[in-house]
């Protein structure tokens, strides 16, 4: 008898275009989980809207989000690839854990501190309580493993939390979830300020690459990206700019920083990022031809869809009705 697959869970919101970031840190590690796995891979709409959104372009990036998703190579037939708002049991989920989750916890989530300062006394309640969505997310597929940037530990720190303090109160309801962290382009920076992680909600545009940015702009983004005055390719802290690149064309060619280092002695930085600039053109023009080709042929999107969310609804619903059971509900005549 086959052994039973471990379940990987991940997603991205569609707030905005994706960036090189979230290809070379998420996207491009899960198809490589997609055969030692039973993966679900969401596309976080209820996430996208703790912050306003424009109806029409966030239609628009959603769907663009999962055409991205397989045509970087994650294969609808091996996964079960959904729209979080298609699947009622997330919300109904997150109610329930909301009873189960302390004020206190959520205050400290640094997500929400840096955002709170930002907006003062207008932060919507979402943005306070969508870490509790986000466990909600992660349990109810009895997640063994999820994908996670050091910037979203904490999260998942508090789904766990929460997973044991529901089973403590009703005896083992779900599994504990652990990290999964790839080994290589956990974290792509900002190209003009390399101490932070590349972000699509920078004002620079140059600060970041988008997978759907054609290659000219592509190359001349990279040609921008503050390096320093050293004047060597060397994969170092102090030199945070150029260590970026060489993270990023080591995730793409799978040279170790090494390699790229005594590739490059001694000859600075402008063949250095030609290269980087092509190696990335040469990466996502494919996925860029792919998304487009997807994209147009809105009934074969509908169908991963509509599948998707089928399956993941049947997984779901199971463990949402042992919760409701156990809290003491009566269950549904259907």
């Amino acid at each position: 008898m086959d052994e039973k697959k471990k379940v990987i869970f991940s997603g991205i919101q569609p707030s905005g275009q994706l960036t090189l970031g979230n290809y070379l840190g998420a996207i491009k590690n899960w198809v490589k989980l997609q055969d030692e796995y039973d993966c679900y891979f969401c596309v976080v709409d209820l996430h996208a809207i703790t912050v306003k959104q424009e109806p029409k372009d966030l239609r628009a990036r959603t769907l663009e989000v999962m055409a991205i998703y397989i045509a970087a190579g994650i294969v609808p037939e091996k996964n079960t690839i959904f729209i979080q708002s298609h699947v009622p049991a997330h919300s109904e989920a997150a109610w329930l854990l909301n009873c189960y989750t302390y004020m206190g916890e959520l205050s400290r989530m640094t997500q929400f501190k840096d955002k709170s300062q930002r907006y003062g006394e207008s932060i919507a309640a979402g943005l306070y309580n969508y870490p509790v969505l986000m466990a909600a997310d992660i349990l109810l597929y009895q997640t063994d493993l999820v994908p996670v940037g050091s910037d979203q530990k904490q999260h998942l720190e508090l789904a766990r939390d929460i997973a044991q303090r529901f089973n403590g109160l009703y005896s083992e309801t779900f599994v504990i979830p652990e990290p999964y962290i790839a080994q290589t382009g956990a974290k792509i920076m900002d190209l003009q300020t390399p101490t932070k992680k590349m972000s699509k909600s920078e004002d620079n545009p140059n600060s970041y690459i988008l997978i759907m940015d054609p290659p000219e702009v592509i190359r001349k983004k990279v040609s921008r990206a503050v390096t320093d005055s050293v004047g060597e390719v060397r994969y170092s802290d102090e030199q945070p700019g150029v260590k970026n690149l060489i993270t990023i064309l080591s995730t793409i060619t799978g040279q170790t920083p090494k390699e790229i280092e005594n590739k490059y002695a001694g000859q600075g930085y402008a063949q250095f990022k030609n290269d980087v600039g092509e190696a990335i053109v040469g990466e996502l023009e494919p996925i860029q031809k792919k998304v487009k080709e997807i994209l147009a042929d809105k009934s074969y999107l509908e169908n991963i869809y509509k599948t998707g969310a089928q399956k993941a609804e049947y997984s779901a619903r199971k463990t949402l009705s042992k919760m409701q059971r156990k809290i003491g509900f009566i269950p549904a005549a259907r």
